[in-house]
């Protein structure tokens, strides 16, 4: 069986400075890698190369296609990475504002994904966003509301929402529960933790939050200025540290 993903000695520089760095790793399927750092540290460059997104330097991003096997994401024609990025994967932005059209309705921002595939038929494409509103815990009698008069919370769930109606395989996610209440976090985390293991997905998720990171991953990477200074299963990492930028990461959530 071949990887989902597989990265080899991705580097990207903006001018002089590296973004990351000679990075190469595995994504299984059903696999989640958490990629944890600092500010700076490169892990949103990271997924923005990983995701064809953003254009690295040097290296490679292969994915195992449903139908042709390995394809290099950056060799595919633009036709081809735009229906990929439609079909198979997903992006959840950290304000979901930059992954919502805020000037239609709930209900055709998760059924425009469906239309971008070819589904035409209004009462099916309505039907499936009403089901995806309701597993993603929006109020289903508000699939005529504008996302504007969603709180953040709501809006996250809604970008969701409209990211899964596809099933796409694989799930980039960039700092999902990012400037949210800790209380809408921990029940946003529920949520994704819930779908990601009922749906067999693989995903990437940036965080700069440790306990996101044990509560969503299986595997975890450490960032220091573009470079992996450590990675390995997420609760060895967590709770056995062996690079010292990850035990200073570490120490300073456990710290009162």
């Amino acid at each position: 069986m071949n990887p989902l993903l597989r990265v080899e000695g991705l580097t990207k520089f903006y001018g002089r400075q590296a973004g990351c760095r000679d990075i190469g790793f595995e994504l299984w399927p059903g696999e989640v890698l958490a990629i944890v750092g600092e500010s700076g540290s490169g892990k949103t460059t990271l997924l923005n190369c990983c995701a064809g997104r953003l254009e690295p330097n040097a290296g490679s991003v292969t994915y195992s296609t449903r139908h042709d096997g390995p394809a290099d994401v950056y060799r595919m024609n633009e036709p081809e990475r735009r229906l990929l990025m439609r079909t198979d994967w997903a992006f959840v932005h950290q304000n979901p504002r930059d992954g919502l059209r805020m000037n239609v309705s709930a209900g055709a921002n998760v059924g425009e994904r469906l239309m971008a595939v070819g589904a035409r038929h209004y009462g099916a494409i309505r039907s499936s966003a009403t089901d995806w509103l309701d597993r993603t815990e929006v109020d289903t009698a508000r699939i005529d509301d504008l996302p504007s008069t969603f709180s953040g919370g709501m809006q996250q769930r809604l970008q969701i929402a409209r990211n899964l109606v596809s099933e796409p395989r694989l799930v980039f996610m960039d700092e999902p529960t990012g400037g949210l209440d800790v209380s809408v976090q921990a029940r946003l985390l529920d949520l994704l933790r819930d779908l990601v293991m009922r749906l067999g997905l693989s995903a990437i998720v940036v965080t700069h939050d440790l306990a996101v990171a044990r509560m969503l991953s299986t595997r975890l990477m450490v960032m220091k200025r573009g470079r992996v200074v450590e990675t390995g299963l997420t609760d060895r990492v967590l709770d056995d540290p062996q690079d010292a930028y990850t035990q200073l990461l570490v120490s300073s959530v456990l710290q009162p």
